[in-house]
């Protein structure tokens, strides 16, 4: 199937998934989207003892969509932008204490606490999975997920500060996670004496810190640029080709594509800078732009997470097995939150009631199905491992995504969230 028809039939579906969530389930974009691709999947393989042809076909076009790809070198360099991009700099600057402790430590501390605890997991099921790639799992699943968040947070009443510490640690800590996962992952392929505490600490400077010095001087270009001129066509052309030119330098530099994306958004974004660099009319349809930009490829990163369902081979009988992960995940997330935020309360400004609410915001969603899908399918655990993250990102999505409102209202009464 060629590249056009690909693509038309994802706009179609998600044309058609986002039609019945707005007149019928009326639920959170993301959330409402995501239910009609699973439920699409879940008809589609309910059908295969009637049709077997007809899921054939379709289970080959969707295993056509390289999810990785598509994820990681299309859709995510506009996601983060455009999530940046409508995330108050100001207030976020103001959290950056806790942001910055929950993306670093928070991250570590999960990817450690999730791979400890699925090692004795699979050596009680007597499963052949080692330390390090156990880890690998940890690190794959730990970074929360800045699209899924910010699309479904957006709906919601929260307090601002803690509404801005799952939203800015969601969009630093994939960054992090990323490094993790790469690390661990080459320890996992080549061995333990293939890469040393140095080189992983040289890779993250590199990564992370490259990126995130990209992105300052990517958003300031931005800014100069846009400020010279005053013409909304060509400065909506100049934000689309900065973040597009700007993605593909940093991955040609090997440095952090998507933190240097989220630092440039967060640059440009910046309420008094748009005043300083965009006249009133061209705000307006610079703001638009990215709003719809980040509403449509939100609505096909949940159909392909739907439709993905088709080629993951989910066991009946390890129902157990996936809930307990899910458990692991959530219980781990919580720890990982809690323990920082103990230790540094009194530098920062949340409430008792944050470490929960940090804990069930915190969704999984796309990131982490791509680094699962880009373990070598030589790895004969790899099956399992992109089956158990996609139970985690169900979960997440769809059943703390759908009790979030309810949370919310229980920890932060009406009178508090408004």
């Amino acid at each position: 199937m060629d590249l056009f028809t690909l693509i038309t039939l994802l706009i179609v579906a998600s044309a058609a998934f986002a039609y019945l969530n707005t007149k019928l389930l009326k639920l959170p974009d993301a959330i409402g989207i995501m239910v009609c691709s699973v439920g699409f999947s879940v008809l589609l393989i309910g059908l295969n003892s009637v049709y077997p042809d007809q899921l054939a076909f379709v289970r080959q076009t969707v295993a056509e969509i390289d999810f990785e790809k598509a994820l990681f070198d299309v859709m995510l360099s506009f996601l983060l932008f455009a999530g940046a991009f409508h995330t108050d700099s100001a207030k976020l600057r103001v959290e950056r204490r806790s942001v910055m402790l929950f993306a670093f430590v928070g991250v570590l501390l999960s990817t450690a606490l999730v791979g400890t605890g699925l090692y004795f997991l699979t050596r009680h099921l007597t499963l052949p999975f080692s330390y390090p790639l156990c880890l690998l799992f940890g690190a794959l699943i730990s970074p929360t997920d800045p699209i899924a968040v910010l699309g479904i947070l957006s709906k919601f009443k929260l307090p601002d500060n803690v509404k801005l510490n799952i939203v800015g640690e969601s969009l630093f800590n994939d960054g992090v996670g990323v490094v993790v996962f790469a690390s661990i992952y080459r320890i996992v392929i080549n061995g333990a004496d293939s890469i040393s505490a140095g080189e992983i600490a040289l890779l993250f400077l590199e990564e992370a810190g490259g990126g995130v010095l990209f992105g300052i001087a990517l958003g300031y270009s931005m800014f100069w640029v846009l400020r010279s001129i005053n013409h909304y066509q060509t400065e909506v052309i100049v934000t689309l080709a900065g973040v597009m030119g700007g993605y593909l330098l940093a991955q040609k530099l090997h440095i952090s594509g998507p933190l240097a994306m989220v630092v440039a958004g967060l640059l440009v974004g910046g309420h008094h800078r748009r005043q300083d660099a965009m006249s009133e009319l061209t705000e307006e349809y610079v703001d638009k732009f990215w709003e719809l930009v980040d509403g449509i490829l939100n609505a096909l990163l949940f159909v392909l997470i739907g439709v993905e369902l088709l080629l993951v081979d989910f066991q009946i009988t390890q129902w157990s097995i996936y809930l307990l992960v899910v458990l692991l995940v959530l219980v781990s997330r919580y720890l990982a939150i809690l323990i920082p935020f103990t230790l540094a309360r009194r530098w920062l400004d949340l409430d008792k009631n944050a470490p929960i609410m940090l804990t069930w915001g915190g969704l999984r969603g796309g990131l982490s199905i791509a680094m699962a899908l880009s373990i070598d399918g030589s790895l004969p655990q790899k099956d399992f491992i992109v089956t158990i993250t996609y139970a985690v990102v169900l979960f997440s999505v769809i059943g703390q995504g759908l009790t979030m409102e309810r949370l919310i209202r229980r920890l932060y009464p009406s009178d508090e969230a408004d």
